[in-house]
């Protein structure tokens, strides 16, 4: 099932294209057009400051593409054959789900490639860089399987793209490009308060070689609860969907 989600995507290039070129596009509008207007408030050069939050929206964008394949399968008749051949919804959304690690996996490294040949450098310990390595995969895991219960949840493709514009969304209220404390009052609490905070704040301490603290507890805490409702939402619409 992850080889022929994968298989799909070499398909339709232009949609694998864009999930892997607009985060990079994004993080050096960030840095070139506004990073000389943003101060971080402790120093850190901006392309170093950006570059989580940049591993992130590119997270959110690779899982999009997850909604709207499962939504496109749930609309065609691949189902009621998978049912026939005696496959079940586990192995059909769990080859989603890998496939969208593996995508994401691989944007990820075009976004650290890209921030290294722009001035990124990491300050981080083999151990260090491997704790931050299993965070991100946490989180991509997390929202995939999110992505793949809000494309059972869609009835159309067109709908799962509009369902996953809050994970496009999520990091720009949070401290992924500025401080929060730059914010206007009534967003901190939201801004400290959100998932994607604690996940884009380990990842940062982690790379640059300073103590995380809690963080990464909390981090992985968001993680499992996503995954968790995620997994449970999944098995619930799977079932409503094709009984």
């Amino acid at each position: 099932m992850a080889g022929r989600s994968l298989r799909i995507s070499r398909r339709s290039p232009d949609v694998l294209i864009t999930a892997l070129m607009l985060p990079v596009m994004l993080m050096l509008i960030f840095v070139y057009f506004f990073g000389g207007a943003i101060d971080t408030g402790d120093g850190t050069a901006y392309v170093t400051y950006v570059v989580p939050g940049a591993m992130l929206l590119c997270a959110g964008f690779g899982a999009a593409s997850t909604a709207v394949s499962v939504a496109d399968d749930m609309r065609g008749g691949i189902i009621d054959r998978f049912r026939a051949r005696d496959i079940g919804g586990v192995p059909l959304l769990t080859g989603h789900v890998t496939a969208s690690v593996l995508r994401n996996l691989l944007s990820t490294v075009l976004v650290l490639a890209v921030s290294l040949a722009i001035g990124f450098r990491p300050d981080a310990r083999p151990l260090a860089l491997l704790a931050a390595a299993g965070l991100l995969t946490a989180y991509i895991t997390a929202i995939s399987w999110l992505a793949a219960a809000l494309g059972l949840l869609a009835r159309t493709p067109e709908a799962a793209g509009g369902f996953t514009f809050l994970m496009m969304f999520l990091p720009y209220p949070s401290s992924a490009f500025v401080p929060i404390d730059t914010m206007e009052p009534w967003l901190r609490g939201f801004a400290h308060h959100q998932p994607l905070t604690p996940v884009i704040e380990s990842l940062r301490a982690l790379l640059l070689g300073h103590d995380p603290g809690t963080r990464p507890w909390i981090a992985l805490a968001w993680c499992a609860g996503i995954t968790l409702v995620s997994l449970a939402l999944t098995a619930l619409l799977f079932r409503r969907r094709t009984a």
